[in-house]
């Protein structure tokens, strides 16, 4: 089945109310009991609301997920160590996610893309995690950052003009990270300049870009008032091609190395207020909303490098003799990878439940900030657990373990570091205890 067909037939119908379907039905499927018994269970949930887990997936999430496992381990492992080594993607990768419809998830098929629900796109950059974050990331900046942004505030002209490109051979970046803003995202210095009624001049230099090398297209938060502070912030759409525009090599990094990182600098850039996202001035407010739902894809990526790491070691436990049996069967080794597991489970769970929040339109921000938070302390103590039970094998490039560990470090930096999740949970939190 490709990935094409699967997303058509997703298509049809909203996750929400597929999953209440999938409770129903789950409430039918139970094991036999006593007549009695069965018939006081019947009573009792006939009055009280059945929900279905939060990580329950229905048939058409099932079939997405499946699809991009497959095409993670046949399409894309065999090229990830090579990719790592030389620090690019590979450009029959990012050809492949396009073709797979990856990169255009919950565009409308109106406008070229699969038309698919929040948590499906979440599923795909888990499943591509599990065998490269680098392009993972991607595919999780691409799609919840820029693609939605565009979506949820773009103009009529602007969805038209970039959303059949984004969903079919227009990498993006997300351009707001600068030198002396990073998680003070709002003391950026980058400004948008009116020289007249239609047109206003970017300058300035934005670090740390994400898809820098390969986007045909950045998403700029700059300032068009700066009098004004972080109410002059302003969102623009600029095409990569754009005079004045120069993209910086790549950042040496010490994970995601096929993914691109570089410095962008504005000079005098032309741009006019047809490419102006939303309203200006409410450029601050776009960001803050995009990155809050940002962050449950990172969750959904540091799930993905920790399920990674269990490929690795549970086989190798499994098979590595030491003093005439398996590792495995070592208690000691036992309980660590229960723990590791449970607390794995926990994260998902989180994570997974800030999705349906969000897909229900119902309050998710304090969520997905614990969801980033728990999910990215998880996968640094999987991968490096991971290590450990591998022994010297782990400490090589025989496996892609060193690889995961370096990998999982940036989820707790990048979209919003540990610190300022942590400051945004206990500010939601006593916002309830007034």
């Amino acid at each position: 089945m490709t990935f094409q067909s699967v997303v058509l037939k997703a298509a049809r119908a909203r996750c929400f109310s597929s999953h209440l379907q999938l409770a129903r039905a789950t409430s039918s499927c139970r094991c036999s009991l006593s007549t009695s018994a069965s018939d006081d269970l019947a009573t009792r949930h006939a009055v009280a609301p059945l929900h279905a887990p939060v990580t329950a997936l229905t048939e058409d999430e099932s079939m997405i997920r499946d699809v991009a496992r497959q095409w993670a381990n046949d399409g894309l492992r065999p090229v990830v160590r090579k990719m790592d080594r030389e620090g690019s993607l590979d450009p029959d990768i990012l050809s492949s996610l396009f073709a797979q419809g990856f990169m255009g998830m919950e565009i409308p098929p109106e406008h070229g893309g699969s038309g698919l629900s929040f948590t499906s796109a979440c599923l795909v950059v888990e499943e591509i995690s599990r065998v490269d974050p680098s392009v993972a990331i991607l595919v999780d900046i691409h799609n919840t950052l820029t693609n939605n942004a565009i979506r949820f505030w773009g103009s009529e002209s602007l969805r038209n003009t970039w959303l059949p490109r984004l969903a079919t051979d227009t990498v993006s970046s997300f351009c707001l990270s600068e030198a002396e803003s990073g998680s003070d995202a709002f003391a950026l210095k980058t400004t948008a300049i009116p020289t007249s009624s239609s047109e206003y001049v970017l300058n300035g230099t934005k670090l740390w870009i994400s898809n820098a090398a390969q986007a045909g297209v950045f998403l700029v938060f700059a300032n068009a008032n700066p009098a004004a502070g972080y109410k002059g912030i302003t969102a623009f759409m600029v095409d990569a091609k754009t005079e004045g525009i120069s993209v910086g090599p790549p950042e040496s990094k010490l994970g995601l190395r096929a993914s691109s990182t570089c410095p962008i600098t504005f000079d005098d850039v032309k741009v006019t207020t047809d490419d102006i996202l939303g309203q200006v001035g409410m450029g601050y407010k776009y960001c803050i909303n995009i990155l809050n739902e940002g962050r449950i894809g990172i969750a959904c990526q540091q799930i993905g490098i920790a399920k990674g790491c269990l490929d690795i070691v549970m086989p190798y436990l499994k098979e590595r003799q030491q003093f005439g049996r398996a590792i495995a069967d070592f208690q000691g080794v036992q309980f660590q990878v229960a723990m590791a597991a449970t607390e794995l489970h926990a994260a998902e769970v989180m994570t997974y439940n800030a999705c349906r929040l969000k897909e229900a339109n119902l309050p998710f921000v304090k969520e997905a900030s614990m969801a980033k938070l728990y999910s990215s302390k998880v996968s640094e103590k999987v991968a490096s657990l991971t290590i450990e039970l591998l022994g010297g094998i782990g400490f090589t490039q025989d496996l892609l373990a060193e690889k995961f560990y370096r990998d999982c470090k940036v989820g707790s930096i990048y979209e919003g570091t540990s610190n300022m999740q942590l400051q945004t949970i206990a500010k939601l939190l006593f916002a309830d205890f007034k």
